[in-house]
Order: C-alpha cells, then structure tokens, then sequence
C-alpha cells in the first residue's frame, strides 16, 4: 500500500486547518505550511507521497513551490488548487511538475480523486458555452478585493467605479 502522507501549502489557515482534519479522518499523516520556505524546511524530516499546494500564496507563487516539490520528488503526487483559475496557470502548473489544477471550491473528495487519477480523459466534457460577462466582472472584483485585503473604497478605485456602484454589486452577491 502506498504511504499515506501529505503536505498541505496554503496560507488560508482555516481552510487548511478543514483539508487538514478530512484528510487526517481519512487515514493521511498530514504536514501543514504557509509557504515554500516552511514546506522545504518541513520536507527535510517528513517525506510526503501527495501535496496540494495553493496557487495564490501571501507574497509568493505557488507554482514556486509545485516545482520545488517537484524537484525535490518527481514521484510526489501534486495538486493544485485556487480561486483564480486561468488557462495560463494551468498550464504552467502542470509543466512545473502537477498533476492537477483544481478551481475552488474544491473538497477532500474530489483532490483525493486528483490523486489517483494521473492519466488524461480523452472523454472529458468540453464546456458548451463561455464564460457569461457577469460571471468574469465577479472574478475580477474577488480578484481585486483580495488584493485590496477587502477595502471597498481602494477596490473600486482601482477597478474605476463609484463606491456605491461597487457595494450594491456585492449585495446582489456575497463574497465567499
């Protein structure tokens, strides 16, 4: 049976004190770090098979440490997830050494599916239609409020809207 260890990089401690815990209760012996730096310093005494690394980390890439881990382990099982999907960080995810790329909200289950599923699907579903206007405007103002540590006033500047525009938008839809 394959060893059951598992390194978790996320800086979202909550969210990763959940993913911790699922995965404990699912029989993983589980690392948790905040960044590259803890995840090397880590790694020189617990040798894990998976990772999940969090592509948008406080002050660093993730894809950073997807090829650290992927250097240190090509055999290391490594999944990535995020809240700001693009095609782009996909790509290079998986050319740094991942596995899989996993858009938020992403649960125990479908990661722990990531794990055991390496090969491509030549059947999976191509969407059949793009992306809605709406849909991209509410990705650019999470994108942007997050950046802005959710100060309204400095996310609609710097999205070039009114306030007031901006806080009637987030009423129609609650930040997750």
């Amino acid at each position: 049976m394959v060893e059951r260890k598992l390194i978790i990089v996320e800086d979202d401690d909550k969210f990763a004190v959940t993913l911790k815990r699922s995965f404990e209760r699912r029989g993983y012996e589980v690392a948790h770090v905040g960044g590259l730096e803890a995840a090397l310093e880590v790694l020189e005494d617990f040798s894990p098979r998976y990772a999940v690394v969090d592509l948008k980390l406080v002050g660093e890439s993730g894809l950073a440490c997807v090829r650290a881990l992927a250097e240190r382990d090509p055999d290391m099982v490594i999944v990535v997830l995020t809240g700001f999907a693009s095609i782009a960080t996909a790509v290079e995810a998986i050319k740094l050494g991942a596995c899989h790329y996993l858009a938020k909200p992403s649960n125990t289950d479908d990661i722990e599916a990531a794990f055991h599923k390496r090969e491509g699907d030549i059947d999976a579903a191509i969407a059949g239609k793009a992306t809605s206007i709406k849909n991209l405007e509410w990705e650019r103002i999470h994108q942007t409020l997050v950046e802005t540590d959710f100060n309204i006033s400095e996310t609609a500047r710097r999205l070039g809207m009114h306030r007031r525009t901006l806080a009637r938008k987030l009423e129609k839809r609650r930040v997750v």
